[in-house]
This record gives C-alpha cells, structure tokens and sequence, in this order.
C-alpha cells in the first residue's frame, strides 16, 4: 500500500488550486462538498471560476502563483495543465508545506484524490493506487446503486443521537442497537419522514435497555480449509460482529483479517503430537467472555462438526447457560478431493465414503481396517501425516493391494498446496520424501483424476510419480510431488 487512506479534516482550513482550466473545475467541484475555504491562481481563469468567486465561493486571485502563496494551506492541487508551470507550482507549495497533488501526474503527488460516493455525512473512498482510474469509476457506480439515498439522513440522526445510545453497554449490545437502527427499524421509518425516524429510534432505544442486561452467545462457525472465498456468507457475517475469536491453529491469516478489527483474537490452536491449549481452558475461555457479555465465535479450521471437539465445547455452553448456534463450514475432505478433479463416490466404485482420523487422544486410532482394506473403498483420513506407516501396516495385513492409490493434499485450497500423489506400498517413504510441513488430507483409494485417467487407458496401476493433475484443477503456484 503506497498510499495511507484517511479522512483529512479541512472544516475551515486552506485549500489552494492553481489554473483556471477544466483540471482545475474538476477538483473544485469535488472539493465545493467540503467545508474548505478555497483559493485558486489563475491568470486566465474560465467562466465559471469568476461566476464562483463572484457569488463567494471561492477566492480569486488573477496572476500566476508565487512563493508564500500556499502557506497555511491543508493541501494543494497543481491543475495548471502544463507539465513546467505543474512543477513550478508543485515546488512552492511543497516549500509552503503544503500536501501537494498534481493532476493526472501520481509520481509526483503526495496524495490522491479518490473516487467518492458520497452520502453525506457517509463518504466511501475508493482508491486504486492510480493504477485503474476505470475500474474505480466502476466500483463507484455499483456502490453508488447499493447504497440507498437516504442513509444519510439516517446517519445524520444518528450521529445526534450517539450520546443517547450510550446508556447502552459498550459492544455487542450497542453494536446490534445500531444495526437495527440502520438496516430495518430506520429505513421503515424514514417514509414517515424525520420526526417519525427519530420516533422509531426512541422506541428502539428503550426495548435494548430492556434487553441489554443477558449474557453473551457463542457462534461455532467452520472456516473451511483456508481458502476465504470458500467461508460462507453466515461466516463472514460472524466474523463482521464478533466481540471475541477463539480461533484453532490451522485457520489462515487472510481469514482472520476479516474479523472485526476491534475484537479480541485468541489462539487456542492445538498441534497432533505438539503443544496444545487443553479443551479444558479452551472451554472456560469460551464461557468467560461470553458470561461478560460478548459475542464469541470459535472459530474451527474446516466444518466445526468433523473431528473438531465441538461437543465438549456445546456441553461447556449448556451447563453454563450460555446461548450458541452452529455456522458449518467447507470440510477439508471436500475442498481437497475438489483440486485432484475427483468425487468422493462414484457408482461401481464405491457407495459410502469413510471420514477417520489417523489419531486421537490415546495416540493412533484404530478402525475397521478389514473394510477399508476391500477394493473400491475411499477414505479421507484427517491427521494422518505420523500415522501413515501405522494405516499401511493395518492396510496390509488385511489384504490391501499395494498398488492402492494413495493421495496427500498438503494445504488444501491455499496458495501452497501440494499434492503427493502415490501408492500404499510407498506411503510411507513418499511421505517422507515430501515432508509436508502443513496440515494434511490422505485420500485412501483415489488418484488425481488425469493420472486415472491415463493408467486405466493403459491397463495399468497409477504410477506413483510425478502424476500431473490436469490443467484448471488447481492455480499455477500450487505444487505436486511425488
């Protein structure tokens, strides 16, 4: 990011404009939305400039500019439109200390102006660093549609009222008063006019101070693989109100950058066979913050129901009397079968599918090896990494093939992915080959799809290396090994 955004508060402050052209009408229109006192230099300056400084809009000055000219002033726009006499001025108001921008020039600015849509006293700032002027026309349009005209008289009574709202408890219950107000209680209102929307926002008032004393409620919301265009809207929208994030190791920065910037994050992430919060303090953790009144959300990588602990942390919920909802998520199983262009059943091949885990508490979890050993079974083992010569040994003595194909997604949906395409006979070794540093998804009984593909044409088991994907299945930086 080269450039900062902010809002500059210029009430009553300078702003110098030199030229007298189109450049220069452009910007003082913008800038006739502010409360600014406006200056322009200009020797020959259009129509319309001397009609604004007529009617005192603006101040006028009929001569080029000179040194001193910009002293005091918040910013400066060179709209000369002429590259020297842009530099010439530029340079006093920069010696003036003056924040300069010249006009279609962004190497030499020291700020820009975005495009705005503007709901005064909502103002939304669309930048794109100079680099797409068209695509930030674009945005603006579609905001300009979404937003409705009268959320700026909803955020003018609003803003009156703030000092009211605050007989309400600081965080979730204030932040929902608010929602209320802008979303549905307002705009119904607004039809009736101003009184009548400042009617509705006493009555709202008053039934969130009935309500305001309860506890807090708890979202366990699935967040998928990693992957943040694969989180739900319901997700994202947990996200967006929550107080607290309790959140597991595995969940990925980009995620939890989507949390609102004021909550509390907290990682509670455990590791197989590596350090861990126990569930015991992760539990009390949840049903802390949310006695005090918060909005929590545990955030679980995948969907929160498959091997999350997620009912321990419910029974902690109940015997404490706190409220909770379950958000489900993208199960890892789902968004890794998806990059090798396989389904995880296929008619002739195999009516069920087994999700088990290569470890639990007590340390390699044991399961119905006989059944998952018969030709056409599939799999998606979780947590299989140091389990994989264990699985194959239990595999193998009840009469597994070893040509088995076998498939690892190291990272599933992220921009590292690999995928470890191989056999039974040769998980183990390829496993530590590879030595995937990441979480990690075992398909037993699939191979990527091209690969399949190609040894079935042949008449043959899928080798074990160097086994391609197909194009499209997954982004070019992703890797795959053998």
């Amino acid at each position: 990011m080269q450039h900062f955004p902010i809002f500059l508060a210029i009430a009553g402050r300078r702003v110098v404009v030199s030229g007298g052209g189109e450049a220069a009408l452009a910007k003082l229109r913008l800038l006739f939305k502010t409360e600014a006192h406006l200056t322009v230099f200009s020797p020959d300056p259009a129509a319309q400039i001397v009609d604004w400084a007529d009617t005192g809009r603006l101040r006028l000055v009929r001569r080029a500019m000179q040194p001193g000219d910009a002293l005091c002033a918040a910013l400066f726009y060179a709209a000369d439109e002429d590259p020297q006499e842009d530099a010439r001025t530029a340079g006093l108001a920069r010696a003036d200390g003056a924040l300069v921008n010249v006009v279609d020039n962004l190497a030499d600015s020291q700020f820009i102006t975005p495009a705005i849509v503007d709901r005064d006293p909502v103002t939304v700032a669309i930048g794109t660093e100079g680099a797409a002027p068209v695509l930030a026309r674009a945005i603006k349009a579609d905001l300009e549609a979404r937003l409705p005209v009268g959320m700026g008289t909803l955020a003018r009574i609003g803003k009156a009222f703030r000092r009211m709202a605050e007989a309400l408890p600081a965080g979730r219950t204030r932040r929902d008063f608010w929602r209320d107000y802008y979303f549905d209680a307002g705009p119904r209102a607004l039809a009736g006019g101003e009184k009548a929307t400042r009617a509705a926002l006493d009555d709202l008032l008053v039934r969130y101070l009935d309500t305001a004393s309860g506890p807090g409620h708890v979202i366990f919301v699935g967040a998928g693989p990693g992957d943040p265009e694969l989180l739900t809207l319901k997700a994202r929208r947990a996200l967006d109100t929550a107080d607290v994030v309790i959140h597991d190791r595995l969940i990925s920065p980009q995620i939890l950058e989507l949390a609102r910037r004021e909550a509390i994050l907290i990682d509670a992430g455990k590791e197989g066979f590596g350090p861990a919060m126990p569930q015991s303090e992760i539990n009390a953790l949840i049903v802390e913050h949310a006695r005090a009144g918060a909005q929590v959300v545990r955030l679980k990588s995948g969907d929160a129901t498959v091997f999350g602990r997620l009912d321990e942390e419910m029974d902690a919920c109940d015997a404490s009397g706190i409220g909770f909802h379950i958000v489900p998520g993208i199960t890892s199983a789902s968004a890794a079968v998806a990059t090798i262009g396989q389904s995880l059943t296929r008619r002739g091949r195999n009516t069920s599918v087994r999700f088990i885990t290569g470890h639990d508490m007590k340390g390699f979890a044991d399961h119905d090896w006989r059944a998952l050993a018969r030709p056409g079974a599939v799999a998606a083992i979780y947590m299989g990494k140091k389990s994989a010569r264990f699985i194959q040994g239990r595999l193998l003595m009840q009469g597994a093939d070893r040509a088995t194909p076998v498939t690892v997604i190291e990272n599933a949906s992220r921009p590292d992915q690999r995928v470890i395409a191989t056999t039974l006979d040769r998980l183990p070794a390829d496993l530590a080959q590879a030595a995937p540093g990441g979480p990690a998804l075992t398909f037993l009984g699939l191979a990527p799809r091209a690969a399949l593909a190609a040894a079935t044409g042949a008449g043959q088991t899928p080798p074990p290396a160097h086994i391609p994907t197909g194009a499209g299945l997954r982004p070019a930086p992703q890797q795959e090994l053998a």
